[in-house]
């Protein structure tokens, strides 16, 4: 597998015997080059010595060295600065566009990594790399940990920058896309971003300080007063949503068939959470720039503080009256808007206007709150990684879908520990 020879060439995993060229010269590994996942050579600016003699320059890898010609590198004149080409099967000389022969070295993947690498790939268990974990030094975890979350943020913040472009650069409707997806807190987050990126928003604008008809228009829009179970309050908020459809030239409403129910608990039913977002839109309290000027978990609680309408006090859905409760956002699912909405945007206003600070920022946002309890938090506690904070939870789910999923263990830390392993 070519992928796993230039894992090894990477991460020097090279034999204990000295190493020579097809031609019997020494071969001494300075440093092995940067790894270039684009076109071209695969390595770039390696140094090795060749029987005594320095060369600066790229390395290629194949699996066969006839790949060399199969794969068109000797016309290619990016390919005329590879100082070293290596293949575990030496069939064939190669040459540059220029007609220079290279060097060759012949290299195979130690057994042992090999062996590792297939035991990786076959199990089913998970993490894939359990074994390792309880060795490996906390430095070495929490390092790797804080790379995960920073890569996590930085999707995150990327998500929000394809928003910002796609609504003409407007930070506060990219805030309200944001936080109506995550108001779907999964299940519904696909039909909450497409609610939001429809939700008339110029019209709410208007209407802002009152917040039956903000119900109206948020809930007209979403496609929920359509219910059979019509009850006074839903035919008033159909008059209203009528009314106000007409003054604006509102397009038709989304499908109601869009949003699930399956599974779903009742706190979570769109309509409860449609209603929220309303009474935070009426307070005004989580716009962009009141989330960013927020600078300590209690004052975005404060923020994200929201309770619906007296009617939703005994009801999670239209005509079906429930025992009487406050609908009141929890605290565990503030903290989540705060993990999923506010770190990812003030990361993302880091990105666009080049602040460091705002970035740290927001992974100290992240570091400051309670771990997430889910499935993948505790089959990692079982494995002896206990995450203390929510970044630490977040590292983990990065950990697991981009790596673990994958199963892409030869970009992880921890795969790579446990391919040299003994």
């Amino acid at each position: 597998m070519e992928q796993l020879l230039h894992y090894v060439w990477q991460y020097r995993m090279l034999p204990v015997e000295p190493l020579k060229t097809t031609d019997g010269d020494s071969v001494e590994v300075i440093d092995p080059g940067l790894h270039n996942t684009d076109a071209g050579p695969d390595f770039f600016n390696a140094k090795v010595r060749l029987s005594g003699t320095m060369w600066v320059g790229n390395v290629e890898i194949h699996q066969r060295s006839s790949d060399w010609v199969r794969h068109g590198h000797h016309t290619d004149p990016a390919y005329d600065s590879v100082v070293l080409h290596i293949a575990e099967t030496v069939d064939s000389d190669v040459y540059t566009q220029s007609g220079r022969r290279l060097p060759q070295l012949q290299l195979s993947v130690p057994a042992s990594v090999r062996e590792h690498y297939d035991s990786l790939l076959s199990t089913q268990d998970y993490p894939r790399c359990w074994r390792i974990i309880p060795s490996l030094p906390s430095l070495k975890t929490h390092s790797w940990l804080s790379a995960l979350l920073y890569e996590r943020l930085t999707q995150r913040g990327n998500l929000c920058l394809q928003r910002l472009q796609a609504v003409g650069g407007d930070w506060e409707r990219t805030t309200f896309i944001t936080l109506a997806r995550n108001f779907g807190f999964g299940i519904n987050g696909d039909a909450f971003e497409t609610w939001a990126r429809h939700m008339p928003l110029h019209a709410a604008a208007k209407h802002h300080d009152n917040l039956f008809q903000l119900e109206a228009l948020f809930l007209g829009s979403a496609g929920l007063l359509s219910s059979p179970e019509a009850d006074d309050y839903l035919q008033r908020l159909r008059a209203e949503w009528d009314y106000l459809a007409h003054k604006f030239q509102l397009p038709a409403p989304m499908s109601p068939s869009l949003w699930r129910y399956l599974r779903l608990r009742p706190q979570n039913f769109p309509h409860l959470r449609i209603a929220q977002l309303a009474q935070l839109y009426h307070r005004q309290t989580a716009t962009y720039s009141r989330l960013l000027e927020a600078t300590s978990r209690q004052a975005l609680h404060e923020a994200l503080d929201t309770e619906p309408s007296e009617y939703w006090r005994n009801h999670y859905l239209f005509g079906m009256p429930s025992a009487p409760s406050r609908k009141r956002l929890s605290a565990a699912s503030r903290d989540l808007i705060i993990i999923n909405t506010v770190a990812p945007l003030l990361f993302a206003t880091g990105m666009a206007h080049d602040k460091e600070a705002l970035q740290e920022r927001a992974m100290r946002i992240i570091d400051e709150l309670k771990p997430e309890q889910n499935y993948i938090t505790r089959q990692w506690q079982q494995c002896g990684i206990t995450a203390q904070s929510a970044a630490d939870s977040q590292a983990l789910i990065q950990l697991k879908r981009e790596y673990c999923d994958r199963r892409d263990c030869l970009r992880c830390r921890f795969g790579y520990e446990y391919l040299k392993s003994k």
